[in-house]
């Protein structure tokens, strides 16, 4: 008999203790309820004990929850229709006021993730969502934090994921995108041929008063030529040259003498209707003139 009494007890004993200890582990914090209220006293990691029947324990979890915030479709403030989600980096600092404030917090943190990340798609352009990010994830952190702070949640980081654009924004974007680099190519090259005819200009300048530098220039312009292919070489014929030649003849040189003048033939004497006198004829005039 006394031997099933001490058994009675052992076990009631037991069911006691099983009741009233609990164990908190390292990255959550224990929650007390006594008779439906809760107790100032945080219970910290390790053995609690408990009042059985009286007491209920709580457990939150302190650690920094990733809630990922599903893809949102809004329209930018420029009217171009985008999808975008994002990542929310949260953690709880108060335990009470997350247990007794708020009925599931990761529930109401997503929501109101979702909510403001919509807000922030109609407030921004299309280039922010896509070059701005930093300044766009700071606000959205604020819009979060403002009402999760009376729900003892601190929200470390917000970050938009991805921004899905509709087929023809990639295209047109593509396509701008295209006539930009083109534009730069062809501002460069030209920037490239002022600045080369500036060079030109200046060794023309050069050369102009040293003309053998144009002769060597021009052998060395041969010379890459025929290196690069072997092929038939058209050596045009140096100005230089010529201006040297024309420099060197003697400018007081006789002119030439004119053409003496000669007396017609006879054809064409018959052919202006004359007929020209023979010599022993043209000798006998002067003789008849001074008769």
């Amino acid at each position: 008999m006394i031997v099933e009494i001490v058994s009675a007890v052992v076990v009631v004993g037991g069911v006691w203790l099983a009741s009233a200890v609990r164990v908190v582990k390292q990255y959550e914090r224990g929650l007390v309820f006594r008779f439906g209220r809760v107790r100032p006293a945080v219970r910290d990691p390790g053995l609690a004990l408990l009042l059985p029947v009286a007491d209920r324990m709580q457990k939150v979890n302190m650690q920094v929850v990733t809630l990922p915030v599903p893809a949102q479709d809004g329209i930018t403030r420029d009217n171009v229709t985008v999808r975008v989600d994002a990542v929310v980096y949260f953690k709880v600092v108060d335990p009470v006021l997350a247990a007794v404030h708020v009925q599931d917090y990761r529930s109401a943190i997503g929501q109101v993730a979702q909510t403001s990340l919509r807000s922030i798609i109609g407030k921004s352009d299309l280039d922010d969502l896509l070059s701005n990010r930093e300044r766009l994830n700071e606000g959205l952190e604020l819009m979060i934090d403002s009402p999760a702070l009376d729900w003892g949640i601190h929200i470390d980081r917000v970050e938009i994921k991805d921004v899905a654009l509709p087929e023809s924004m990639k295209r047109s974007m593509s396509r701008q995108a295209e006539a930009e680099r083109e534009r730069r190519a062809r501002v460069i090259s030209a920037d490239g041929e002022l600045q080369a005819s500036h060079k030109l200009a200046q060794a023309a300048a050069a050369m102009a008063d040293t003309p053998a530098a144009l002769q060597l220039r021009l052998l060395e312009t041969v010379v890459q030529v025929s290196a690069e292919k072997n092929s038939t070489l058209v050596l045009p014929f140096p100005v230089e040259l010529l201006r040297f030649l024309d420099a060197r003849t003697d400018p007081a040189a006789p002119a030439a003498k004119p053409p003496e003048p000669r007396s017609p033939s006879a054809s064409e004497a018959a052919g202006n209707g004359k007929v020209a006198p023979r010599e022993d004829e043209a000798s006998d005039v002067p003789d008849q003139r001074s008769r």
